[in-house]
């Protein structure tokens, strides 16, 4: 297997191991299973802004989240600025960048520790105390947020962006600098194989129509996915 590169535009992840490898699978009955480097953690990145969209379903009502951020493909790079000027600061999902940031700009509105909040549900999730965010991750990122920072003030110009920017800047970056494995992971994202329901928890996490909203990828069968649960999102889906 070649070696992947490693990420440069975050100066604390350039020096990051690029053949390290792991996978890891939690079945909906509890079963675990993986291999290489599993149990390795990482900043997880873009697989936080599922997280933060599950919290946001916790705190909002449906039409409050989607007459903010769309449910269509970007066909766009992730952070990119063009169409979200062309549509009026409305991002076209939640996986991309701009959508992520107004789904922290939500829940920046309606809790009053959102930071310490994502910790209590991922560490509710996946049954384990101790994740915490990588601080060296999250600085070097809020270091170099230019471009972040601009998507968020160009939003705020079109009135779809409540709170101070810097503040929700901090908060998305260290959803992504969350330091979780592969096992960790996956035990924390087995209730989107289960209609929202986790087997290690008492009450679901989601209902079943958002856990297929979650998963449905954003294309031109995307109603048809939404309905029959077909997962095609990976951690960053445009």
């Amino acid at each position: 297997m070649a070696k992947a590169k490693s990420l440069t535009y975050i100066p604390a992840l350039a020096s990051v191991e690029g053949a390290k490898l792991g996978i890891a699978i939690c079945t909906v009955e509890g079963q675990h299973y993986q291999a290489g480097d599993a149990h390795e953690r990482f900043s997880i990145q873009s697989i936080s802004k599922v997280l933060s969209l599950v919290v946001a379903m916790r705190h909002y009502q449906e039409e409050e989240i989607w007459q903010r951020v769309g449910k269509d493909p970007s066909g766009s790079p992730f952070n990119s600025l063009v169409q979200l000027e062309l549509e009026q600061g409305i991002p076209r999902n939640p996986f991309i960048n701009a959508g992520a940031l107004v789904v922290c700009d939500m829940l920046q509105g309606r809790l009053s520790a959102p930071r310490q909040r994502m910790l209590e549900v991922v560490r509710a999730l996946c049954g384990v105390s101790d994740i915490t965010y990588d601080a060296t991750v999250a600085r070097s990122e809020f270091e170099h947020s230019a471009r972040n920072a601009a998507i968020a003030w160009l939003m705020k110009s079109f009135g779809n962006f409540h709170h101070d920017v810097p503040t929700v800047l901090q908060n998305y970056f260290h959803y992504c600098a969350l330091k979780m494995s592969c096992m960790e992971l996956a035990r924390t994202f087995v209730f989107l194989a289960n209609q929202g329901e986790a087997f290690h928890l008492d009450e679901p996490v989601v209902t079943p129509m958002q856990a297929r909203q979650i998963n449905a990828r954003n294309g031109d069968q995307r109603h048809v996915s939404e309905r029959r649960g077909v997962c095609l999102a990976s951690g960053i889906a445009r």
